[in-house]
């Protein structure tokens, strides 16, 4: 895989519901001309949601290439699922940078571990990871007392604290006392932005020295991670998971299924997960749906070739009538049998 000088590369990091996705986007409408990007981005459920959203937004005719690792850490079972991604990413793409964006739920140490690897010293320049981190959550003892949380903060060199337009005066210091207590913050620089408007330049801060782990986390079926749920030819198929202490449910439906958007707008503001992404084909054109904490955002795509819906909980049981419930926003004439 030779590339004309390594590839300037970032990893974007930060747990459920911070705003990953929206920064890349945003980054992108800042890309230089001249310059190709790519985006590999990896999901916590089996169905693949951000990558439609992402190629929903840019396309290679824009130099931004996108390629997705759903189904969990794409660093686990020695790395392979991220590496065979990775791999025919950069082929496609020949990108000058390129942009990772782990699961929410996922481990960063190892994604980092992979990445700085002897396979891809030549191939990659690893510039500055990014956390982002949502202020508010520091009050909440789920999060400060989740590993994964945690590992997210301590590999950072760059801290962005998201989502400032939705916090009280307290919130910004609390953070910043709890990585004063926590973590030794003198390398790291902290920000504090609103609707995950990163600047260009935090890429190239230097990366630092982390501890670099194999990762603990096994899969019984690692290769199945490597590939998108593809569109079912009927009706519609559904996947669900159990790993970090959370409960994901997704499902794909067939491509001709059309949604009634206001139908699914009251669906999904009244559903009780910690995170919901999905993006339908509806009478009101393709649209992106983003909810955390209990806030519901839709985003106007250009297109998607199928519906998607993913849904991410603690409880398991506040999941379980929601196929149902979805298939009845459909004004499709092709139901399941």
């Amino acid at each position: 895989m030779p590339v004309s000088k390594p590839i300037q590369t970032n990893v974007i990091t930060g747990f459920l519901g911070v705003g990953k996705t929206t920064s890349i986007l945003q980054l992108l409408k800042h890309k230089p001309e001249a310059e190709r990007w790519a985006v590999l981005v990896n999901e916590f459920g089996e169905v693949g949601i951000d990558g439609s959203v992402l190629a929903g937004h840019e396309t290679g005719q824009r130099g931004v290439f996108i390629r997705e690792v759903p189904g969990g850490c794409m660093c686990c079972a020695a790395g392979l699922p991220m590496q065979v991604a990775l791999n025919m990413l950069i082929a496609r793409a020949q990108p000058d940078r390129l942009l990772i964006e782990p699961t929410g739920l996922g481990h960063p140490e190892e994604v980092l571990a992979t990445l700085g690897s002897e396979h891809y010293r030549e191939i990659l320049d690893l510039r500055a990871t990014i956390t982002l981190v949502d202020a508010r959550k520091i009050q909440d003892a789920r999060y400060v007392n989740h590993a994964t949380f945690n590992q997210q903060l301590s590999v950072a060199d760059v801290i962005v604290a998201n989502k400032a337009e939705q916090y009280q005066p307290e919130d910004f210091p609390a953070l910043l006392n709890y990585l004063d207590k926590r973590l030794s913050t003198r390398k790291k620089s902290v920000f504090c932005v609103s609707w995950g408007e990163l600047e260009l330049g935090w890429l190239d801060a230097p990366a630092g020295d982390h501890p670099l782990p194999g990762c603990h986390t096994e899969l019984s079926q690692p290769l199945s991670f490597v590939k998108r749920a593809d569109t079912p030819t009927d009706s519609f198929l559904g996947s669900g998971k159990e790993s970090e202490g959370f409960h994901s449910q997704g499902w794909v439906f067939n491509a001709e299924w059309v949604f009634d958007a206001n139908r699914l707008h009251t669906l999904l503001s009244g559903a009780e997960a910690e995170r919901i992404k999905g993006v339908f084909k509806t009478d009101q054109g393709v649209i992106a749906y983003d909810k955390a904490d209990n806030v519901l955002s839709e985003t106007r795509l250009e297109s998607s070739p199928d519906s998607r819906l993913e849904c991410i909980s603690s409880d398991k049981r506040a999941l379980e009538y929601l196929e149902e419930a979805v298939i009845a926003c459909s004004n499709s004439r092709i139901y399941p049998a």
